[in-house]
């Protein structure tokens, strides 16, 4: 007898599917047996990329556009999935904003709009999408990105900091709003994270960091994929409103 994770039967949607870390998160749930929509703002090649490396592991999967913090091209996008995989009953999201960080003082004001948009609004915009969906199921999971950087607020963090605490903010009411319906609500926080640009770089390594993390190693991508599968599958379905550092006990928020 043994305890696996088996995602069959469920659809998943990744958004930012096509980036560093989403990727390895779409080919892990389709891994486990979700079919999985791909979701790209603008790299449509590696969003096709990613779905067909899901087809050649036996899974099914689609590439699909959106901007996650308008509501009419989140809903676009689901009536899109729906027609071609099925109701989504897992939501991962994974899609970020780059921007210069810097000071407060020096930091341009659209950064903290931007960052706004990418945490809160897309996290807002993907629940009045796909969630009234998962009410009917009575089953869901919605799980979004943080990170460590939320507990450090180091300088030249703040507009990073400020939308993902936003975030973290209304997924904690959305937790206790949705629990009601076996939809569980929860975060992965990744530390300062091993993607395919560190491997190709030969960037892995970080000793400066390295030294000061518990387990004394950055995590990997494929760390923070697991996490997720693991809150999607039913071996989490009693776990809800949590934030999850996976970042090797960098910060171990206290009680």
């Amino acid at each position: 007898m043994s305890i696996k994770i088996d995602l069959s039967g469920h659809v998943a949607v990744v958004t930012g599917g096509s980036g560093y870390i989403g990727r390895v998160i779409s080919r892990t749930l389709a891994l486990a047996g979700a079919k999985v929509a791909v979701h790209y703002h603008s790299n449509s090649e590696m969003a096709n990329k990613v779905v067909e490396d899901i087809k050649s592991m036996g899974g099914q999967a689609i590439a699909v556009q959106a901007d996650t913090s308008d509501l009419g091209s989140a809903e676009a996008m689901r009536d899109i999935i729906e027609e071609k995989l099925g109701t989504v009953d897992i939501v991962v999201n994974a899609a970020v904003a780059q921007y210069d960080w810097t000071t407060v003082l020096e930091q341009d004001l659209k950064d903290y709009e931007s960052q706004f948009r990418t945490c809160v609004m897309q996290n807002v915009c993907m629940a009045k999408a796909f969630i009234p969906n998962m009410q009917k199921l009575n089953w869901g999971r919605f799980i979004a990105i943080n990170t460590e950087c939320s507990v450090q607020a180091f300088p030249t963090q703040s507009a990073y900091v400020a939308g993902k605490r936003g975030m973290d903010g209304m997924l904690r009411v959305l937790a206790k709003e949705v629990g009601q319906y076996n939809i569980t609500v929860n975060q992965v926080a990744p530390g300062w994270t091993i993607t395919d640009r560190d491997r190709q770089n030969g960037t892995e390594k970080c000793p400066s960091y390295d030294d000061n993390v518990p387990l004394r190693r950055r995590g990997t991508d494929q760390d923070i994929s697991n996490a997720v599968c693991f809150l999607a599958s039913d071996l989490a379905s009693y776990i809800t409103g949590v934030y999850l550092p996976v970042c090797g006990g960098n910060i171990i928020p206290g009680l």
